[in-house]
């Protein structure tokens, strides 16, 4: 060793580390508006809104931007990244401009475009609609879009029945949709009149405004939905009784749109999975912040020597991020192992190395009964309870 008369500082990178948890609650909104500012909002690139009150005010007062920035600014003041399009000649032209496509020179256009907002803006959208300019096409598309963002769609059930709108539910099998019936009503200051405000406007906001204050674990159900002064039709509720039209939508895993004792709200917790382990939306969006959280938080560990040290380390960060998210009530629990039977000395060998976890989340109290008797035990004390009265 050579001489050395001093001190020496050698700095130690290994050990776990913290993982952040990405965000859920940043707003993907597709949106026609001819008459919206063109530098704040252009044509099919992803646009950064920070300030939805100074967003509304550069959306004009045509097609739907403006109206569902109004609708998601009433629940809360999330990060929205905004996508414009044309409006078509026709309905078809117009769907054809919210799906888009990409071009020969590489650009996305309409609702792929929310798939540059990443590398364009450095920030990914988790809660995706198209409101009010909702086909089957369309909705179809956007689930597709919100698989490789691991976001989530709120979307309206077409139909102008309860028959309808559960007949059209049968079109879909992605996780990551919610579909809703009917639409809202709220007050517009430019006609002095109610109008139909998109219930997938609302339902983004309000999904944003939960993540932000709650978490993901909690689901669309049962929150007051703020500015709205009605529904745009006759939907029958009882909390008691489930053959009703609300009920019946949520039988077919539609979230219905109802008007309790206590103000207009969202009535339902089921996706339009396929999969009964993904049927509420608070499991698949804390699956989707999970794996999202647990991916992109490794980045330190890529490409470092692969040692027994490496792996304790890896495994004990992400029991770290388990322990916060139970600590919040996010999961009921999780833990991450190593698995030798999955690592064999070939894959080892190879660079590779698999890592297990596993995890629980609450479900919503969907179901709550109470056993009600009526009894003459009370009466046996009634002279005692005369004489004290």
């Amino acid at each position: 060793m050579a001489f050395k008369h001093g001190i020496t500082i050698t700095e130690v990178t290994s050990g776990a580390r913290s993982l952040a948890a990405v965000s859920t609650a940043i707003i993907g909104l597709v949106a026609i508006a001819e008459d919206a500012d063109a530098a704040t909002f252009p044509l099919n690139r992803p646009a950064l809104v920070t300030d939805v009150e100074a967003a509304i005010g550069k959306a004009g007062v045509d097609g739907t931007l403006a109206k569902s920035l109004r609708a998601i600014a009433d629940q809360a003041r999330p990060i929205i990244v905004v996508v414009r399009v044309a409006e078509g000649e026709d309905a078809a032209e117009t769907a054809s401009n919210v799906i888009g496509t990409t071009t020969p020179e590489g650009m996305k256009t309409g609702m792929q475009a929310l798939l540059a907002a990443k590398a364009q803006l450095g920030v990914q959208p988790k809660i995706l609609g198209t409101p009010g300019l909702e086909t089957q096409a369309v909705t179809t598309a956007l689930a597709v879009v919100a698989k490789k963002l691991r976001g989530f769609v709120y979307a309206r059930a077409i139909g102008d029945t309860v028959a309808a709108a559960t007949a059209y539910r049968a079109n879909f099998a992605a996780r990551e949709l919610m579909l809703l019936m009917p639409d809202f009503l709220a007050w517009d200051t430019e006609e002095d009149a109610a109008v139909t405000s998109f219930a997938a406007a609302r339902a983004m906001g309000l999904r944003a405004q939960i993540d932000e204050t709650v978490g993901p674990h909690k689901t669309l159900s049962n929150m007051a939905v703020e500015g709205v002064v009605g529904l745009t039709k006759d939907i029958h509720w009882d909390i008691e009784d489930q053959a009703t039209e609300a009920g019946l939508l949520n039988a077919s895993e539609v979230t219905a749109l109802i008007r309790s004792d206590n103000g207009f709200r969202f009535w339902g917790n089921r996706t339009a999975s396929d999969e009964p382990l993904f049927a509420f939306e608070s499991t698949v969006r804390v699956a989707q912040l999970i794996a999202d959280t647990v991916a992109g938080g490794m980045m330190w560990a890529i490409d470092k020597p692969l040692t027994p040290g490496l792996a304790k380390d890896i495994v004990e960060t992400i029991n770290g991020f388990f322990r916060e998210l139970k600590s919040a009530g996010v999961i009921l629990g999780a833990n991450a192992w190593y698995d030798a039977a999955n690592n064999s000395i070939a894959s080892l060998q190879a660079g590779k190395l698999r890592i297990d976890y596993d995890f629980t989340v609450p479900p919503p109290l969907e179901d709550l009964g109470f056993y009600q008797r009526i009894t003459d035990h009370y009466f046996a004390d009634f002279a005692k309870q005369l004489a004290a009265a």
